[in-house]
């Protein structure tokens, strides 16, 4: 049986590829992309329709970051000219969730810069997720703040949160080259205190730090071992001021390519469109859409996205929909699993589930840059042994595509939402 007619079927039956067969997805050619990004639409619709999920970040503090995160333009020592402000206000934080929300955001996102919160912290963090909640009724919440200690999960949990975020961004292998101020096993403890406190658990990874296929699949298939209920794929924002900032190496091809291995190893999981997708995917978003349930709106925490408006005439004119705040985001299966209320809508599995956003670009804290961790761009032929590094594809740099944000949170600027 072809690779593709194997990997749907393997799809719809919520069974993983082999990571021979995840590999190979990446070595897929050119001339095949349109049949992988068919074949992977069809798992992505059997569990989540045509619908698109719109997530809202509100940067609550940026910048002053102690942690040095290569890929991060808040990290220690970043020459980046981001904004940088310390804790919003929690009305100030509502004020700018409601500009998200008013665009058709289904859950806010609420980030700040930094190692993990002090108990301080959860505090003003856990007035913030009222205030929000207050201001926009039935907004889902997810917060991303760093790593946890014991203790604070169930605390946001009892404020109101739904979600926590916190990637793992690259392999294990390679993740000393990409940050030393903490360890791969810092994250993966974080996530698993998240699920430990019944917050829905979101992870996901940057690609485009020059990884190999073999790290990106390792990565992908430690979050299936997580099971977190959304999986976030940054791509690299090669900010001026950072260690990576010369690192361009995805084309709009291998990041679908990446999006389709996702979706195979993670078939029911929210995958989310997040940062740096207007720079590696550009004209070629809407084939995105085919791959990925869930997408930011607007701008990021410290660089500007597409514009809200361009966002929703890009879902439409893809003949997708907004997914309505009234409709569970999961298939009820992993719902049910998760022991979360799940309901079957207009003969569709649905569950009552939901994906923490994930940062979609480069909070420290968050797990994920600006940029991404990851991926030795440049697809390579499907002839290629699988398994080996493709050559780089000769990606011409478009920093004109990198603009830091200077409107929304932290400014008197409306926000673009």
């Amino acid at each position: 049986m072809d690779l593709l007619d194997v990997l749907v079927e393997k799809g719809l039956r919520r069974e993983p590829p082999t990571r021979e067969e995840a590999l190979a997805v990446l070595a897929t050619s050119d001339d095949d992309l349109l049949d992988v990004v068919a074949a992977a639409g069809r798992v992505r619709r059997q569990w989540f329709g045509r619908r698109v999920k719109l997530n809202y970040l509100v940067n609550l503090k940026s910048g002053l970051c102690p942690e040095d995160c290569s890929y991060c333009s808040q990290r220690l020592g970043s020459k980046a000219g981001i904004l940088k402000y310390t804790w919003l206000k929690p009305e100030e934080a509502a004020e700018a969730a409601a500009a998200g929300v008013a665009g058709g955001a289904k859950r806010v996102c609420l980030v700040a810069s930094g190692r993990g919160p002090t108990d301080r912290d959860i505090d003003r963090v856990s007035r913030t997720i009222e205030a929000v909640k207050d201001q926009n009724e039935g907004v889902e919440v997810c917060a991303c703040l760093g790593l946890l200690s014991d203790g604070q999960a169930e605390r946001l949990r009892e404020a109101g949160a739904d979600a926590y975020n916190h990637n793992l961004n690259t392999s294990e292998s390679t993740y000393g080259e990409i940050t030393t101020t903490h360890t791969y096993a810092d994250r993966v403890d974080t996530v698993e205190k998240a699920h430990g406190a019944g917050l829905s658990a979101c992870s996901g990874l940057i690609a485009g730090m020059g990884e190999s296929d073999e790290d990106l699949v390792d990565v992908v298939f430690a979050l299936r071992a997580l099971d977190p209920d959304s999986v976030p794929v940054n791509f690299l924002i090669p900010f001026e001021g950072t260690p990576l900032a010369e690192e361009w190496n995805l084309t709009p091809q291998r990041a679908l390519r990446i999006l389709a291995m996702v979706r195979f190893v993670c078939p029911d999981v929210e995958v989310r469109l997040a940062g740096g997708r207007e720079v590696h995917l550009r004209t070629l978003q809407p084939l995105a859409l085919h791959l990925a349930n869930s997408i930011f709106l607007g701008d990021y925490l410290t660089s500007e996205g597409q514009a809200g408006k361009a966002d929703l005439e890009m879902i439409a004119d893809a003949g997708f929909e907004v997914e309505g705040t009234d409709t569970p985001t999961l298939p009820r299966h992993r719902a049910e699993g998760a022991g979360v209320c799940g309901s079957v809508r207009d003969g569709e599995a649905a569950g009552c589930g939901g994906s923490a956003a994930g940062c979609g670009e480069d909070a420290a804290g968050c797990g994920h840059g600006p940029a991404g961790c990851g991926g030795h761009s440049g697809a390579g032929p499907a002839e290629e042994p699988v398994g080996q590094d493709a050559p780089a594809a000769a990606a011409s740099p478009r920093t004109d595509l990198v603009a830091v944000r200077r409107r929304g949170a932290g400014t008197d600027l409306a926000p673009n939402a």
